[in-house]
Formats: structure tokens, sequence, C-alpha cells
């Protein structure tokens, strides 16, 4: 991402001409190479994701290779806030034309609410930047378009940052699909546990939204359908859904605005007090009065218009069926996933409850033993299990040709994993009809 001026200056063809002279006496010195100019990256969107993960982390671990030239937020105490969580000095703004016209970054990092990526990645295009963006890359079809009407006008590129594709168990399941562990992949089974803290925090947040996150079958579970999508090296072709708002919501007998002002904080199981986080108060509760934003919104809002029940079936060009389900409320945390093959089955179970945790990959050969897979990549330290740093690494240091897995992921995967949540959305408002992928958008 980065560039090299190879242009010699006059200064520099001198030197190097006095130097290839008193070779001639002695010994050749070689030019010392300049230093790479660093990345300029500006950020949009100032709230804990980007703050944090593509903020802190990113001065932390890549100033070297990294400059945040500016930071944007519609929330101009949120922007500052967030620079003072970051530690830099970088100006901060609330107009994207002018941090990019003022800034001139090379790349800009879009980390707002779903609904709103799609102006700020054509905006970016538009303006001569590379852009990456955090997922999901859209949340409706016509945001998508968009989208590829704008990268086919430009010269740049789009990354969609799909840190579920660094976890170690993830690359192990797509190295042994490729290696034809259990042959040919005939069905997968991908089921997404989200608990009573995790799964929750959707609800209270700007998520519980159709408008702003496009669901959960959008937002979340394009993680999942990119992971899909990429162990099977497929193009995903028809879906047919069902969800409904099953727990949260109106299925409550009562509700407020928000915890902090809740009338019920004894009784209810749900209470969540953010003070207890200095953070989130930096970024949120202290810059209420911009916005009237709340962190710490009720579950039992009656405005909640997303499922916390869903399921979903794909049908793949290649043939494969994907069956997914996420529910939202479960007592444990975790997913579990099995790809079914012609010569085998593989299964990937990561389940955290309790202070448990198992995380385990094995290998069932038809006719043959099962065994859990041991040579995992070892866990790195970071967000995630370690998954963001390793997609940093690979954004920010990693060679440009040096991808065995397909690890990077650009407009098209982006595109899919949004798509197939938008179908399934579209599905479950057409009373679970079937939807086709090339009915929404040209691709």
């Amino acid at each position: 991402m980065t560039t090299t001026d190879s242009t010699i200056t006059r200064r520099a063809f001198i030197a190097a001409g006095g130097a290839a002279l008193a070779a001639t006496a002695t010994r050749s010195f070689p030019l010392l190479a300049a230093p790479q100019p660093r990345l300029r990256m500006a950020l949009v969107g100032t709230g804990n994701r980007g703050s944090l993960t593509w903020g802190q982390e990113v001065v932390k671990g890549y100033s070297d290779v990294v400059e945040i030239v500016g930071l944007c937020d519609i929330n101009r105490k949120r922007a500052e806030a967030g620079k003072a969580l970051i530690g830099i000095n970088a100006p901060t703004f609330v107009d994207f034309d002018r941090m990019i016209n003022e800034t001139r970054p090379d790349t800009v990092m879009v980390t707002t609410v779903d609904g709103t990526h799609y102006r700020y990645i054509i905006r970016g295009l538009e303006l001569g930047c590379n852009v990456m963006t955090e997922k999901p890359l859209c949340t409706d079809e016509q945001q998508c378009q968009a989208i590829l009407d704008a990268q086919k006008k430009s010269s740049k590129k789009i990354t969609v940052t799909f840190n579920a594709r660094h976890a170690p168990e993830a690359k192990k399941v797509k190295q042994l699909l490729l290696e034809k562990a259990v042959g040919d992949v005939i069905s997968v089974d991908f089921h997404e546990y989200l608990d009573t803290s995790h799964g929750a925090d959707y609800f209270r947040r700007w998520h519980r939204l159709k408008q702003n996150s496009g669901t959960l079958l959008v937002h979340k579970a394009s993680h999942h359908f990119d992971l899909a999508n990429w162990w099977l090296d497929s193009m995903p072709m028809e879906v047919t859904a069902f969800g409904d708002l099953k727990f949260y919501g109106h299925n409550n007998s009562f509700r407020s605005t928000h915890c902090r002002v809740c009338p019920y904080k004894q009784q209810c199981k749900f209470y969540w007090d953010v003070t207890q986080n200095p953070q989130y108060v930096k970024l949120y509760t202290e810059c209420e009065s911009e916005d009237g934003y709340l962190r710490d919104g009720c579950v039992w809002r009656d405005d909640i218009n997303i499922y916390d029940t869903m399921s979903v079936v794909v049908k793949y060009e290649n043939g494969v069926h994907l069956t997914y389900t996420a529910n939202t409320y479960l007592p444990y945390e975790g997913q579990s996933v099995s790809i079914n093959g012609s010569r085998g089955r593989l299964d990937y179970t990561e389940v955290k409850a309790n202070g448990f945790a198992n995380n385990e990959v094995r290998l069932t050969r038809s006719f043959g033993k099962s065994e859990a897979v041991k040579d995992l990549e070892t866990s790195r330290a970071g967000s995630h299990g370690g998954a963001d740093s390793s997609m940093q690494d690979q954004i920010f240091r990693g060679a440009q040709g040096s991808d065995p897995l397909n690890l990077r992921a650009g407009l098209h995967d982006g595109a899919l994993s949004s798509l197939v949540g938008i179908a399934a959305r579209h599905s479950i408002e057409r009373g679970s009809q079937t939807v086709k992928i090339n009915d929404l958008v040209k691709l």
C-alpha cells in the first residue's frame, strides 16, 4: 500500500558519482536506500472499533510504517475523545471532505455505522484515496451497486477487513480444504452462539435498528458468510431464510430508554452499568449531548426491528449447501462449524461459558480415525484472539505477493458476504421466498 519514489535527485546523483570515483582507487560504497515514507491513513468513525483497533493498536504496533493524519466523526466530542485515547496530535473533523482535502491521506479507514459505510467508501475513492472498511461493506443492494459502480471509475482499491479469516482455526480449516482432507465438500453446517452478554449488546446499541445495521444477518453474519465463501471458494447463488424477534424488544413486560435511568434496575437481568468502563464513558456517555446516542440502551425497547433468531440456507455455484443459524440470547458464546465431504468431515468448535473455553478442529475420515488437529498456528496477543494483529500485519507489513491462503479480502469478497445477508433479510421479508444473488446486483 506504500509507494517508493525511485527518482534520483541531483544531489544524490552527484554523491553517487563521487562514491563511484573513489571506488576506482579503493572499493565501491553502495548507496544507502532512502527510508520508505509512512502510509498516511485517515480514520472516519471514532467509536470503540475505530479508536481502539484502528487507532490505539495501529499507533502501538505500526507507527514505523503508518501515520494517522486525521480523525473524523459526526460527533465532534467523540472525535476529540478518540484522539485522546489514541494518543496522537492529528487534527479532528466533522466534515469528511475537509479532512481528506486538508490531510491528503493515502488510505482512509471506515469504521462508522454500517448503513453509512458506502458514503465514505465512494467519496474516499472519488477524492483519490485507497479505502479500507470494516465489515459489512454495505447494508442493502443499492449501496452495493453504487460501490461497485464507483470502483469501476476509480484506480484506487477497496480492502474489507475480515479479521475472522485470521483466526488460527479458520486458517487451518482453509488449509485442510485446499489439501482436500475431506474430499469434495458436499454441505456445511454453521451455527453461531451469542450469549446474554455479547448477544444482548447488539440490542443496546445502534445495531438494533435495521436501517443502521441491515440486521445481524448483515452486520454480524457477514463475518460468517465470508468464511463460508472463502473456505468453499465458490459463488453463493440462492438464499432462503427465516428470522424473528423472539426474545428482545417487545418480548418483555417492562422497558426503559437506557440503563442509567431505568426504574427496573433491581429486577432486570440485563441491567448494564456503562460507567464502569472508562473508555466507554469518554467515547459515549460524555458525548451524548452532541447526538443523543445512548450506549447503554434498553434491550426491551419497542423500536428494535432486527432479528434475534435466524436460520439461513445458501446454495453455492459448486452445488454445496450451507445451513446457517444464529441465536443471540444463549447461556454460552461460541460457534460450531461442520464441513461434510466425500471422504470425511471437518469440525471446528469454539465454546466459551462460565470461565470454560474449548477450541478444537477435528478431522474425521470416512472409514478411518477421528483426531483433533494439533498443528494450529500459535495464538497471538491482541484483540479477537490475535486475529486483528494478524490481519494488520498483512495489511501494513505483508508482501503483496505472499498470500497462499488468500487471506486478503477485497471488494468482491465484501460484496458477496454482505449480499448473502441482504438476500436472507429479503427472503424473510417475503415470507421465506428464495432470493437469487444475481437479481440483487450486477457483479
